[in-house]
């Protein structure tokens, strides 16, 4: 049962195709703001003739457009090809990859980029693999003090770094075949966005009522 994977929550652009916890083929690019344009090709490179039988997506958080640009083209897909699609977090699967590289970490703290200064931070436990709080959008000295003890991973770790240089981390950005180290109730989310915090832009419609 071969499942695309879909990833481009962040800086990253990244395709997989899992079948029964195995990656028969992946793509994986550091593409900054170009994810529409690349995201397609990469699609049919992985996918080629296979018949996909799901998809799962990244929902975030993570780059607005980003997000919206991976959930549009699983949708999309979904619907062409007549197959379920469900999401995973971008924490979780980061947490996931930190996890399956060293065994016997037993905790870890995600910190990603946000936006306007912030990380988004949220922290798991290995086993059973589980997030141990609630994702937030944090200052960095307020997300220094929330992840304690705990490891670091996740590009936001450089931030962090700036404050106490002596942090144990690891930059990472999430990867599509990472999701094969997900529990199967992490890859059941509803396929639409997780932004983390509020959109910088607000729709005229709404920027009307306020005005009223």
């Amino acid at each position: 049962m071969p499942i695309l994977v879909i990833e481009t929550a962040t800086a990253a652009c990244s395709v997989a195709l899992l079948e029964a916890g195995a990656v028969l083929a992946s793509r994986h690019e550091v593409v900054g703001r170009g994810h529409a344009e690349r995201l397609v090709p990469m699609i049919g490179e992985v996918v080629g003739d296979t018949a996909i039988d799901a998809i799962l997506v990244d929902c975030g958080p993570g780059s607005f457009t980003g997000i919206r640009v991976g959930i549009a083209a699983a949708r999309g897909l979904g619907l062409g090809w007549g197959v379920p699609v469900a999401g995973y977090s971008a924490p979780a699967v980061i947490a996931a990859a930190g996890f399956a590289a060293d065994r016997t970490r037993e905790t870890l703290a995600v910190v990603m980029e946000g936006g306007h200064g912030e990380v988004f931070v949220q922290c798991f436990a290995a086993t059973p693999f589980a997030a141990i709080g609630p994702f937030a959008s944090l200052t960095p000295e307020a997300a220094l003090a929330a992840v304690g003890r705990h490891y670091v991973i996740g590009d936001g770790a450089r931030r962090l770094m700036a404050l106490a240089p002596d942090l144990p981390h690891a930059l990472a950005l999430p990867e599509a075949a990472a999701a094969r180290w997900l529990p199967a109730e992490h890859t059941q989310l509803a396929p639409t966005p997780i932004y983390g915090r509020a959109p910088d832009a607000i729709p005229a419609a709404e920027r009307a009522a306020r005005a009223r």
